[in-house]
């Protein structure tokens, strides 16, 4: 019994050096060399203090800010210990009911606008933690931003450009615009409070 015990510990003490020490450190070592900026939350700081993470949303509900997509998790959006989409399929009555309130808060922050609403501002990501909205979705919301801040659409419209990213690698995924770093960009030109 001695004799099997024994190569099974030394195993095990082993495998637990590689696994929980060895490993974990070179991991951590790589990231911190390459991938410095994601391993540490890929961070957004303004006046050298962080402000969010470009890979999570915040939710914007202010007239004179853009707004993202809805967020699915709970207890509170853009929660990211319970990151994940709502589930709701196309005829569950929910979904639809989300859309339409999404859709009044759309309308009352700017009722002269009648253009369709991309559907990436109705609703929420598979992820419920989107930080990024499509370039027609932050269109749609130039006017309404550019009145409640007293700015000329011309210059909104500017930001949204600078702040809008290509495809990765130039193939994959679509364009998109972070929200967060819209808003700053915005702060920085007109603050709001």
């Amino acid at each position: 019994m001695k004799n099997a015990l024994r190569p099974v510990l030394v195993l095990f003490v082993i495998l637990t050096v590689v696994t929980g020490i060895v490993y974990p450190a070179v991991v951590t070592a790589v990231g911190q060399a390459i991938f410095r900026h994601q391993a540490n939350g890929s961070l957004i700081e303004k006046d050298g203090k962080p402000v969010g993470s470009e890979i999570i949303g915040q939710q914007f509900d202010a007239p004179h800010y853009f707004w993202g997509r809805l967020s699915a998790t709970t207890p509170y959006p853009y929660n990211a210990q319970s990151s994940g989409g709502s589930n709701l399929g196309p005829t569950n009555p929910a979904l639809a009911d989300e859309i339409k309130g999404r859709l009044a808060a759309l309308h009352d922050a700017d009722p002269t606008d009648t253009s369709p609403v991309p559907v990436d501002l109705v609703t929420s990501s598979g992820s419920g933690l989107d930080p990024e909205i499509t370039p027609a979705a932050a269109a749609y919301q130039a006017a309404r931003v550019a009145k409640a801040r007293g700015l000329s659409r011309e210059q909104v419209d500017g930001l949204i450009a600078e702040n809008t990213s290509g495809r990765q690698l130039g193939v994959l995924g679509e364009r998109r615009v972070n929200v967060l770093k819209l808003n700053l960009s915005l702060d920085q030109i007109k603050p709001m409070h």
